[in-house]
């Protein structure tokens, strides 16, 4: 059996179960510790001096849903009768008390004190609510949490699975309205925060693996769905904020999972224990995984029977032991950590979003939340339907859109031109655009169809149309933005400069537009404009509409599929009264 060189001891023993324990792990586990007598020795076999050797013992206690696991690690020196043991706890992150959340104020509170392995810079970060950079990301989950007490038909729901009222992101489709809802709450928040706001990979999770489970226990006979159906129902009675992770690393993109040079490069199991599974790998560019409390991890895509070990969907709490977090970095992201004299220079201040990598190092997920294991035939459906979710979920883009058209237009009034036709040609032109991506998105929500789990899918055809649209419009609308904008947007100088005894006032000076407008103001927008089209919020609203839920030659060829190309041959002919 192959041992991962970088294996840590508390990762071991995370992943140690009763009953589990093989070989390989006790005899790694007993290199790595030393004996319970003090020995510092690192022989796998004992201690020659002392005569002392480990010998590992695994006890479980219930606690609710979860159970609380302990290493217990016992030196048997000679005389055997004189024993000491070490106690090691393996599940703190499973078994930890669960209470509810229901305001911004408690979900931010939700997030210290986790024992988060998180890289940024080259560095450990220990505190995210504190870190400049990353607080705006966690601003826009929380104000997911606002808007709920704000307009609670729009963003919350009840559940017949819990029967209490939760958010809309956790929540499972039993209506076409609940799709259609979930829509108008996502262009909502897009145009609450200007950014991406993390909730939704979460929520098309949800609802894409709740119908592949039921149909891989129609087929297998196994009990995925009635697990499923227990973590959903105890994540919407905590409120909490679930993450998806569906990217894997992929190496070279001609060859599958079981054809690269290294078995890592997609997320797989690596063992397999009566009680749980063994994970391995890397899922990339994930987004607002580290402001989440659990992941669900979901396969990449297509799976042959000699992928049968990539053919994994889980669910595991964002601490688990062995999960590493690497921070990805985003255009103009260090501004929020300048000492400037005000906030103007970060275009958005407020919120923004958040990508990482997350690297799995032998994580153990016990089987009360597996929900994919090995089925490689449902990975496709599972990967297909997720999509279909997801490439509607694009509408919060038409949300980004119409902060977009309004900083556009603001700015067309503070340089005095508003009333020009081509100014308000170009407006139109961008609110044309935008109202396509909403309204395709809208078209595949109330177009949704039931599936045989019961919950509601949106229409695949018309949800790939919004995404190809996604892929192109914000693009344009960016354009156009920075049309309007002119040359200020990318040569504003800083606001340091601004702030100097010196520069300052010649900066004020020549800056003014319009009577009534200040500078600062000006300033703002411009910012701002810039903060979306080329700065950190681009990500959200640029990059992301072109790779997120699939680049477009994916929707292309679900497009051709699903175009029905040969119904309309034999229309065409109809009417023209061929006869073949």
């Amino acid at each position: 059996m192959k041992k991962f060189q970088h294996r840590r001891v508390s990762l071991l023993a995370g992943h140690l179960k009763p009953n589990s324990l093989d070989a390989d792990d006790l005899e790694d586990l007993c290199s790595r510790l030393p004996s319970a007598t003090g020995c510092s020795s690192t022989s796998k076999t004992g201690c020659d001096s002392c005569g002392s050797t480990a010998v590992a013992r695994v006890s479980e206690a219930s606690s609710g849903m979860f159970s609380t696991n302990t290493l217990s690690l016992v030196s048997t020196s000679a005389p055997r009768e004189v024993m000491r043991t070490t106690t090691v706890d393996l599940d703190a992150s499973w078994s930890r008390p669960s209470g509810r959340i229901s305001t911004a104020e408690e979900y931010v509170d939700s997030l210290r004190g986790r024992q988060l392995t998180i890289y940024l810079f080259g560095q450990l970060v220990n505190d995210i609510i504190s870190h400049a950079m990353i607080w705006p990301s966690i601003n826009a989950v929380a104000e997911t949490y606002r808007l709920g007490l704000e307009d609670p038909e729009l963003a919350t729901a009840v559940s017949q699975l819990s029967g209490v009222r939760h958010s809309r992101f956790l929540h499972v489709t039993e209506t076409v309205e609940d799709v259609a809802m979930q829509s108008r709450m996502q262009r909502k928040l897009g145009q609450r925060t200007g950014t991406c706001f993390q909730r939704c990979v979460g929520m098309d999770a949800i609802n894409s693996t709740f119908s592949t489970t039921f149909d891989i226990d129609a087929k297998h006979g196994t009990d995925y769905h009635t697990k499923f159906k227990a973590f959903v129902k105890h994540m919407q009675e905590c409120n909490y904020v679930i993450g998806g992770a569906m990217t894997d690393g992929k190496g070279d993109r001609s060859k599958g999972p079981s054809d690269q040079p290294d078995d890592d490069l997609f997320l797989r199991v690596v063992r397999r224990h009566n009680n749980g599974v063994v994970i391995r790998g890397c899922k990339t560019h994930q987004t607002g995984s580290l402001n989440s409390h659990w992941l669900v991890v979901m396969p990449g895509g297509r799976m042959t029977e000699r992928d049968k070990d990539y053919a994994i969907a889980c669910a595991l709490p964002v601490d688990a032991p062995g999960i590493t977090y690497i921070y990805g970095r985003q255009s103009c992201d260090t501004r929020s950590m300048e000492d400037s004299p005000t906030d103007i220079d970060h275009g958005n201040a407020s919120f923004g979003g958040q990508e990482a990598t997350i690297i799995f190092e032998d994580v153990f997920v016990p089987h009360s939340h597996v929900f994919m294991n090995g089925e490689a035939e449902f990975a496709a459906d599972l990967v297909e339907r997720f999509t279909a979710y997801h490439r509607r979920s694009y509408i919060c883009k038409a949300g980004l859109g119409d902060v977009m058209i309004g900083a556009a237009a603001t700015i067309a009034d503070y340089n005095g031109v508003a009333k020009a036709s081509h100014i308000k040609d170009k407006l139109v032109e961008m609110a044309y655009l935008n109202e396509n991506i909403s309204g395709t998105a809208m078209a595949a929500s109330l177009q949704s169809f039931r599936t045989n789990a019961g919950n509601y899918q949106p229409d695949v055809l018309m949800a790939n149309v919004c995404k190809h649209n996604v892929t192109r419009f914000p693009y344009e609308i960016a354009r156009l933005a920075q049309d309007l904008a002119g040359g200020l947007v990318v040569t504003l100088p800083s606001d340091q400069d601004f702030g100097h005894e010196v520069a300052g006032p010649l900066l004020y000076k020549y800056l003014q537009t319009v009577s009534g407008v200040t500078v600062d103001n000006r300033r703002r927008i411009l910012r701002l404009i810039e903060n979306m089209t080329m700065g950190r919020n681009a990500v959200g609203y640029l990059t992301e509409s072109m790779h997120g839920a699939g680049s477009p030659m994916a929707q292309r060829v679900l497009i051709q599929r699903l175009m029905k190309l040969n119904d309309k041959k034999q229309m065409a002919k109809r009417l023209a009264g061929v006869k073949d």
